[in-house]
């Protein structure tokens, strides 16, 4: 089974020092994605995922380190959530809606993103609502 608060502890200690754009610990978004994914019954890896969902991306994780602490589903999971350089939108939305745990994960992770909208300069919010109606609303059905 899965030690969380070893997984918690893992993702507080890799996001480190770095802020959200209002200037909270960066490691309290991918908790609260992790809550609401409890909150709604969703199993255990979705939580997970929802912890550990932005480390490859944002952090010097490895994928080594997820898989000691996880599985390889959910590696691949984090994986398909994770935007490489260069990478093409419709493309990276195509693979997540391939997969119902990175579709469930992504969707919430969007959900809270927009819920803190407000501390973004206007021009990016009208860019991430612009990306969600055409991206993540048709992913959501």
């Amino acid at each position: 089974m899965y030690n969380i608060e070893l997984i918690k502890t893992f993702v507080i200690k890799k996001h480190g020092n770095q802020k959200r754009k209002q200037g909270s610990p960066y490691y309290l978004h991918p908790f609260a994605v992790a809550d609401i994914l409890k909150q709604n019954n969703f199993p255990l890896e979705y939580q997970i995922v929802g912890y550990m969902h932005d480390l490859l991306e944002d952090t010097d994780t490895t994928e080594e380190e997820i898989i000691n602490l996880t599985n390889k589903d959910i590696l691949e999971c984090i994986k398909l959530l994770t935007k490489k350089e260069g990478y093409i939108m419709e493309e990276y939305i195509n693979n997540i809606a391939n997969n119902e745990m990175a579709k469930i994960v992504k969707i919430v992770d969007r959900l809270h993103n927009l819920s803190e909208l407000k501390f973004a300069n206007i021009e990016f919010q009208k860019k991430y609502i612009s990306e969600t109606n055409k991206y993540f609303i048709p992913l959501s059905k």
